[in-house]
């Protein structure tokens, strides 16, 4: 199979459950509220160590957010929901909290919902110092947190649902430079499908370790070019750059969409030699995407 000339690799991915919280996050400006979506999110990038995941999804425009100023949501994304439950609490407490102007909100649609993170007695609470107020305000249930620029509001609980991670594929390439590119087109055609984050890593990781059996993932060998002279590298000639794209997504069929369109997109880059995907013998996930699967009846 091809898209776009490029070869599509008959491969698939694995991909798990996960819990996943959807948050807003709203500030007075575009700039504060940015500025807190990306210190909330941080360190987020990768699974493998905490904190948990956590990626930016879009930005809100004021006629789409409760309190009618600009924002962003967020995802904050783990496999165990205690896990879960204790980092969506500390990345608003240390990541929205000290912004100016700030404000959060549940945005996780309410038919998606399986569980519920509250606020009331944790750390986001206990800053109120008992000025805090049980209030509703834009048709939800908030704290009004008292700060030395006005009030803070926050959903005083925040739904949780099942949703997939892991939905991925690999971008070989030509060049350090087709490879960006084609990442970040990737990433352009994810972000047309809702629900789903997308990022791209240059750690190319796989599960566990040969050397360094108890590390949870190290370098993906076989698929980097700087050991394509090791017997068992998987990388045609040719192949100077690889990135691989990750998806997660609320619901199976919006990752199977995005990573769909991040696939078309990225194969219209020249210098894009192949797509292909790894797979670990279901110790990543039991589920699996088949990479042409993608694109039955097209």
């Amino acid at each position: 199979m091809k898209i776009n000339g490029v070869p599509i690799d008959d491969t698939f991915c694995e991909y798990f459950s996960a819990r996943i919280g959807r948050l807003l996050i709203t500030s007075v400006n575009r700039k504060w509220a940015l500025e807190s979506a990306t210190e909330a999110k941080g360190l987020g990038r990768s699974a493998t160590i905490p904190p948990c995941e956590s990626s930016l999804e879009r930005e809100m425009t004021p006629k789409e957010t409760p309190d009618g100023r600009p924002g962003f949501v967020i995802q904050v994304i783990d496999r165990k929901m205690e896990k879960l439950r204790h980092w969506l609490i500390v990345r608003i407490r240390k990541g929205i909290i000290p912004y100016p102007k700030t404000s959060v909100f549940d945005m996780l649609p309410k038919e998606l919902v399986k569980e519920h993170v509250k606020i009331d007695g944790t750390m986001i609470q206990a800053f109120g110092d008992g000025h805090e107020e049980k209030i509703e305000a834009f048709g939800r249930q908030l704290f009004r947190i008292p700060k030395m620029d006005g009030y803070f509001h926050v959903e005083r609980r925040f739904g949780i649902t099942k949703g997939v991670a892991g939905g991925f594929f690999l971008i070989l390439a030509e060049s350090d430079e087709a490879a960006l590119v084609a990442a970040e087109q990737a990433l352009e055609g994810v972000a047309t499908i809702p629900f789903v984050v997308g990022k791209f890593a240059a750690s190319g990781t796989k599960v566990g370790g040969r050397k360094y059996q108890d590390a949870v993932a190290t370098t993906n060998d076989a698929y980097c070019p700087e050991l394509m002279h090791l017997e068992g590298s998987k990388l045609p000639k040719g192949v100077k750059c690889v990135y691989e794209v990750i998806v997660t997504g609320l619901q199976l069929e919006a990752v199977r969409q995005a990573m769909k369109a991040g696939i078309e997109y990225a194969t219209k880059v020249n210098g894009v030699v192949e797509i292909t995907s790894t797979n670990y013998g279901g110790t990543l996930g039991k589920g699996k995407i088949n990479l042409h699967s993608l694109f039955d009846g097209d």
